[in-house]
């Protein structure tokens, strides 16, 4: 019975008709995956993101870099490899931040890229581009929702097809413990590790407190 209640559960989410591997395969699974997104809210050391499983166990961590810790971030799997860096694109309107292949910041290495859809924003929205979409005529993914409510869905292109979605976790031990959390869940066939290099870039985002635009 848990077998069948299971693919039901799982049935009301649509997959995509190929896996969508923006960081890799390897983080492309034919199920839904529900992860945890912890973030300290006072953090000195590296390592201030943490992302686990329904089952505690950890999928990836994202630290800072040494020196630029403010505009760089490195996400790592389970086994502290480098998986993607995540860059901020200094002077741009949009708040653009890139993201490459492992540790690399070379444009050859470069997946995407992602900014603020517009300068002025009353609701959370982010412009995502491949980095074989060179004319950025229309995004090949949408973030759209309320960062105020911790809340947001993740878009394949300029439609409604849903890829993920994410919202804020309440715990007791949340305010006590100086952390924010987020519960993301990742559909069918979607590479998990770029919806999480999307969700720390949306982060980092909405919490520049320097965002004059």
């Amino acid at each position: 019975m848990a077998k069948s209640l299971m693919m039901a559960a799982e049935s009301s989410y649509p997959a995509m008709a190929r896996p969508v591997a923006v960081v890799s395969s390897a983080f492309c699974v034919p199920y839904v995956v529900d992860l945890t997104i912890v973030r300290k809210l006072i953090a000195v050391t590296d390592g201030n993101f943490l992302v686990t499983d329904v089952d505690d166990n950890t999928v990836f961590r994202v630290r800072g870099a040494h020196f630029s810790f403010h505009d760089r971030r490195v996400l790592l799997d389970a086994a502290g490899h480098p998986v993607a860096t995540l860059r901020q694109k200094k002077l741009t309107a949009h708040r653009r931040w890139q993201v490459f292949r492992g540790e690399s910041s070379d444009s050859e290495d470069l997946l995407f890229s992602a900014k603020k859809s517009s300068l002025i924003q009353y609701k959370t929205e982010l412009d995502v581009f491949l980095a074989a979409n060179t004319k950025e005529d229309v995004p090949n993914f949408k973030v759209e929702g309320s960062w105020l409510e911790r809340s947001c869905t993740i878009y394949a292109g300029d439609s409604s097809m849903v890829i993920a979605q994410m919202h804020t976790k309440h715990t007791v031990q949340k305010v006590v413990l100086g952390k924010d959390t987020f519960s993301v869940t990742v559909y069918p066939n979607i590479d998990r590790a770029f919806i999480t290099a999307l969700i720390v870039i949306l982060e980092e985002i909405n919490e520049d407190k320097d965002n004059d635009d």
